[in-house]
């Protein structure tokens, strides 16, 4: 690190932002020049402690034995006591007990797995400096002199970090209190120890991030307590560890990311601030810590999560970082016992849960929309890297939510750790209810999340609308107006993840461009374009035009301008109405004055061992799983476009791709163009398959729908003219009539129009433009809700010649 790169940043920065900048310049140069802080001597670190506190000076025994009896009080309370730990350990059934054990063993060998990367190879004894997909051995040299996103000399520093963050403590010491090993104590141990050894204080690439720093004096903390019986951890190991937590409390400190990276780095290593100051109250900086962390917590949570809950980077992932860091920081504060104002902080929090909660898929897993990047808080389950369904669990004992509880399930293993067996039993006494919304439109983030309802078998769509995250939009993907998918429950169209920061800029910008999102890219451009490898040369602007959310039906349109740099510039507009229990009905126009081409995504989720068939039938796209379980044909219309099949890739961790089927409705087109895809979900029993085509028709685009047994009819105009069929006149934009046996229409649903005339009979008629109007037949009586009313009229006697 450059110190006078760092105050050619404060140019135009506020006066605190020139202070905090300065004052981290001057602490870099005390570095260089030999005056930083360093490790004190055992009887001066130890001369140091509040021997108020600790009731007269101790030694590293002494230190050790108040720490563990302090710990009983502010520490989670799975580890109150032998019974309570037994307790916890019970929860887990035998996939998730061998999966701790199997996992332990291989870190044994020095193998071991790391986001999105199986056993890696780190040898015995461990080497802290290497990173093993590139083969890297990392020079040890001053903090300072590392580049951070620069990758020749040091590989994925990211992968260097994630083993450094020792998280891998956990898997041992669940492996250890499952089998009473020392085999295990022994590993952590000469972790531990080498660790210190191999990284001294400032020296290395282990100590160029504050939040790696945190990361990785929360795990030791919980190591502390998984080996307390352990006679291999002694007390001089102990009190060397401390000093080096001692350390890093003061380099988390000094370069806090406060104006470096105010989102998750921040919020995670003030964390890790509170849990060094409540969790070693005998460090004369305990306190200051302490309170520096909570500040920094209560001070962030209303700027990095907005008002409907929506985490302020765009990206799920870190939506379930930010969640869990605030769910750590509020049980450590309430076995604190201090009497506080949290009210703020739990009210957003929920908000930012309910968040979590609405976009979970049927399956129970979460849309990686945006960024990820493979880590955790702690590894406290051995759940798919995508369900987020613990921290519901969690938080659903927290705030005696009965919904969160519904959408967890029996994710109740973080729950056990975090709250112990009084969580547990709190957990079963909460009754679980349905959330009281199935979908829902979050108005700051831009997401709408379409279902028809809660059940595994349920549809489900979520749409991003909204802009590019806040910062640089640096976790931000270019999948603006872009949709996931699961059908009859199943994830069908996913997001293609992330992948990789650092492996090439190539990779960087493929994983985050358009072309890899459900949506419409144009000349192949993403709707923002990508600068370095967490920004953007140019950003796409979203204006939502409606969403509405009825018992029957939903509906989003919005509109972007990512394409103005094109030539022509371009206006990409997608509406989407959802009929619920039934299908959805896209529409894609683009305003443009020339000629482009266009590409209409569609990436198709395979994760490990689910193979697809794959067809291409009179213009369809359908899928089969090959034991013949049908899961969604999908149809599209344009003016000149055909169907293309290729290979793409999708990543569900950080480090870790697969082919993946992705299929392209392509075309090309001078002016103004139009498409229709209608993806209608495919029954196994069905004997007849769903199917969609084209009628000609001189006032509108129409199109005839043939699902299950119903035959339905599509007809969209732009409003300015009326639709007139034989039994109908209407100047709805969207229109749509479901026919049972009889050839006059049961069901109609209108979008954006005044007017609606049946069999010659004024329906109603208004002076000025409504949202929707939804309209029921029994026989000649029709019941009609619009968007300012309900009610029902009578048909014309005539009404059975149209039957």
């Amino acid at each position: 690190m450059d110190p006078f790169r760092i105050v050619r940043k404060i140019k135009d920065g506020s006066l605190e932002e020139i202070r905090t900048r300065s004052s981290q310049a001057f602490s870099v140069y005390s570095e260089k020049i030999g005056f930083g802080k360093k490790l004190l001597s055992d009887e001066e670190f130890l001369s140091s402690l509040n021997k108020e506190l600790l009731g007269g000076k101790v030694d590293g025994e002494g230190l050790r034995r108040f720490f563990y009896l302090d710990s009983r009080k502010r520490f989670f309370k799975s580890f109150a006591d032998e019974q309570k730990i037994s307790k916890v350990l019970s929860v887990l059934d035998v996939e998730a007990r061998k999966f701790f054990i199997e996992r332990a063993e291989m870190i044994l060998r020095g193998r071991i797995s790391l986001l999105g990367y199986e056993n890696l190879n780190f040898d015995t004894p461990i080497n802290w400096h290497y990173e093993p997909v590139s083969s890297k051995h990392i020079l040890l040299k001053p903090w300072y002199e590392f580049k951070e996103l620069e990758t020749e000399d040091t590989g994925d520093k990211k992968i260097v970090w994630e083993l450094n963050r020792h998280q891998h403590f956990f898997t041992l010491g669940v492996a250890y209190q499952l089998t009473n090993d020392e085999i295990f104590a022994e590993t952590f141990v000469n972790h531990l120890g080498s660790w210190m050894e191999q990284n001294p204080p400032g020296l290395g690439i282990n100590w160029v991030s504050s939040l790696e720093a945190a990361f990785r004096l929360i795990s030791w903390i919980w190591a502390f307590h998984f080996f307390e019986k352990s006679p291999l951890f002694s007390a001089d190991l102990f009190l060397k560890a401390i000093k080096f937590l001692q350390f890093h409390g003061y380099r988390i400190e000094t370069y806090l990311s406060t104006f470096y990276s105010p989102n998750t780095h921040l919020t995670g290593e003030a964390l890790g601030l509170f849990y060094l100051g409540t969790q070693m109250p005998f460090l004369p900086e305990a306190e200051h810590w302490r309170r520096l962390g909570e500040k920094i917590l209560l001070d962030q949570i209303e700027k990095q999560v907005w008002s409907d809950g929506v985490y302020f980077e765009q990206s799920s992932w870190y939506a379930r970082y930010t969640a869990d860091f605030y769910i750590h920081f509020l049980i450590l504060k309430m076995l604190l016992g201090e009497k506080s104002d949290l009210s703020f902080l739990k009210k957003r929090l929920q908000l930012l849960v309910d968040f979590l909660m609405y976009i979970t898929r049927p399956d129970g897993t979460t849309p990686l929309i945006g960024d990820d990047d493979g880590g955790k808080m702690l590894p406290l389950s051995n759940r798919r890297i995508n369900d987020f369904r613990p921290t519901l669990a969690t938080a659903s004992v927290l705030f005696n939510r009965g919904d969160y509880k519904f959408v967890a399930g029996k994710a109740i293993e973080e729950l056990a750790w975090l709250l112990g067996d009084e969580g547990l039993k709190l957990f079963e006494a909460i009754r679980e209810c349905e959330p009281t919304e199935t979908s829902k439109f979050f108005e700051i983030g831009g997401y709408f999340v379409m279902r028809d309802g809660w059940d595994k078998t349920d549809n489900f769509m979520i749409i991003d609308g909204g802009k590019m995250g806040e910062l640089t939009g640096g976790h931000s993907h270019a999948d603006t107006l872009s949709i996931e998918l699961a059908a009859l429950g199943k994830t069908t169209l996913v997001d293609p993840g992330t992948y990789t920061y650092h492996e090439s800029e190539a990779i960087r910008n493929y994983f985050r461009s358009t072309l890899a999102h459900n949506t419409l890219s144009i000349d192949r451009e993403s709707s923002s374009e990508p600068g370095e490898k967490f920004s953007w040369k140019t950003k796409a602007n979203v204006v939502v035009h409606k969403r509405i959310i009825e018992e029957r039906f939903d509906f989003f349109e919005a509109s972007h301008d990512g394409y103005r740099r094109l030539n022509p510039p371009a206006i990409h507009t997608r509406s989407v109405l959802f009929l619920k229990n039934d299908y959805w009905i896209i529409r894609d126009f683009v305003g443009t004055a020339g000629q482009h081409d266009y590409y209409l995504n569609f990436r198709f989720n395979v994760g490990t061992g689910s193979l697809f068939y794959r067809k291409e039938v009179e213009g369809t796209c359908f899928v089969e799983k090959v034991d013949n379980e049908k899961i969604l044909r999908i149809f599209s219309f344009g003016d000149n476009g055909d169907w293309h099949f290729r290979e793409g890739w999708i990543s569900d961790c950080y480090g870790r791709k697969f082919k993946a089927p992705v299929f392209q409705f392509i075309s090309s087109g001078n002016g103004p163009q139009e498409f229709f895809t209608f993806i209608l979900p495919d029954f196994a029993d069905s004997e007849e398959k769903p199917y969609v085509s084209e009628v000609k028709v001189t006032e509108a685009r129409a199109f005839a729908i043939n699902f299950r047994q119903y035959r339905d009819i599509f007809l969209f105009t732009d409003g300015e003219q009326k639709i007139h069929t034989e039994f109908l006149s209407t100047d709805f934009r969207f229109c749509w009539m479901r026919l049972g046996e009889e050839k006059l229409p049961e069901e109609y649903i209108f979008v954006d129009g005044k007017s609606f005339f049946l069999l010659g009979r004024e329906i109603f008629s208004r002076s000025y433009r409504i949202d929707f109007a939804v309209a029921r037949r029994y026989g000649d009586r029709l019941n009609v809700k619009t968007a300012d009313s309900i009610f029902a009229v009578s048909l014309p006697e005539n009404y059975k010649m149209h039957l």
